[in-house]
């Protein structure tokens, strides 16, 4: 076992103890194994010189074989491939796998279309927060020279790739700018009210309209999608009294349609009043006319008998008058012949009767002949007669 580690102690020591090799060894042994790969070695190794020839056709091979496959691209659903070949626009493709001569001689970019992009004016945000406005891009002025603060976002996308990439420098730039300019051009057409109040829809219809013209002019590649006012407020120095004007105008507008619903009330309501009167004054017209038209036609009626039986028509008149007056009275009528007469009031059983049949009041009272009223006498003389 000592001798063992005695041995392996002693190779140990001796491959410590060499010396490294000298760099012109290692650049002489480099440029042998050079030559004898490449078939630069002496003619008595020709053998050996033709299967690194050969090898080297397959490594050349494989090589040319991976750098035909660098050319294979796939376009998302999303993009559009524009190919370039030494630098010039050659094609565009769409999504799917698709083959270019690979580089240096053609190249691909990839461009997403369908991604929605956005731009502020007048603004900036920072990871979806307000950052502060930019005066230099929101300040405008108004038809009736007055200053007003307009905050625009803009929505658009690429429409053309091949226009994007090659026809403007910095089309994102490109497109700042001709909002800005529309903007400007638009604000000073109107008034500030109208800018302000009623007309912001309008306004930014109308910057999305001339704004994607001057773009299709210019061959930017882009396509607005939307413009969204995000404020409009006149210059903070005068703020204040605008928000005292707006208030009163919002006043004066609840005021009108407070009115409106009043009258709304209140209208049909009168309407209907008025048709009721008429429908009633109609109908008390035809009931007036009508009873006018039968008394009269009794009266002719009655005129006819009269004159055919003056005595009897008299009579019969003067009976029904006398029934029609008696009969709403409580006085009893006793014959002279009679001594006292003892009798059920009537009028009240038949009342009480009618309202409650649950009592009855029984009373009696005696009248003499000399109790005779002045209605009983005038009746008596005129039976007599």
């Amino acid at each position: 076992m000592s001798q063992k580690q005695n041995g392996a102690e002693m190779a140990w020591n001796d491959n410590n103890n060499q010396t490294p090799p000298e760099l012109d060894e290692v650049i002489k042994d480099f440029k042998n194994k050079f030559n004898t790969t490449f078939g630069g070695g002496s003619s008595n190794n020709t053998g050996v010189s033709k299967a690194a020839k050969g090898s080297f056709k397959y490594v050349l091979m494989l090589a040319v074989l991976v750098w035909l496959l660098t050319g294979i691209y796939i376009v998302d659903p999303a993009e559009r491939g524009v190919v370039l070949r030494f630098g010039a626009f050659q094609t565009s493709t769409t999504q799917g796998p698709h083959w270019h001569i690979p580089y240096p001689i053609e190249s691909v970019y990839k461009v997403n279309v369908e991604q929605v992009r956005s731009a502020e004016i007048g603004f900036r945000n920072s990871q979806n927060s307000y950052s502060g406005g930019v005066s230099s891009e929101s300040l405008m002025l108004t038809k009736d020279e007055n200053m007003v603060d307009v905050n625009l976002a803009v929505q658009y996308k690429i429409a053309d790739a091949q226009s994007y990439l090659f026809n403007v420098y910095n089309p994102e730039m490109t497109l700042s700018h001709v909002i800005q300019s529309v903007i400007r051009q638009v604000v000073g057409d109107n008034t500030m009210d109208h800018v302000l109040t009623t007309g912001r829809d309008q306004v930014a219809q109308e910057v999305k309209t001339a704004s994607q013209s001057l773009l299709n002019d210019y061959g930017v590649g882009l396509l607005i999608t939307a413009v969204t006012m995000q404020d409009a407020q006149p210059p903070i120095q005068v703020k204040a009294a605008f928000d005292d004007v707006v208030k009163a105008r919002e006043d004066e507008q609840r005021y009108i349609n407070e009115a409106k619903a009043y009258a709304n009330d209140i209208v049909p309501k009168a309407r209907g009043a008025s048709q009721r009167l008429l429908a009633e004054a109609e109908a008390y017209k035809s009931q007036i006319v009508s009873k006018s038209e039968g008394e009269a036609y009794r009266f002719t009626q009655i005129l006819t008998e009269y004159l055919k039986a003056p005595g009897v028509t008299k009579e019969r008149l003067y009976r029904e008058t006398l029934e029609e007056v008696l009969s709403s009275t409580n006085k009893v009528i006793v014959d002279s012949s009679s001594n006292s007469l003892m009798y059920l009031p009537i009028d009240q059983l038949i009342n009480s009767s009618k309202s409650s049949r649950s009592s009855t009041s029984v009373n009696t009272f005696q009248q003499t002949p000399s109790g005779q009223s002045d209605d009983e006498s005038v009746l008596r003389s005129r039976e007599n007669r």
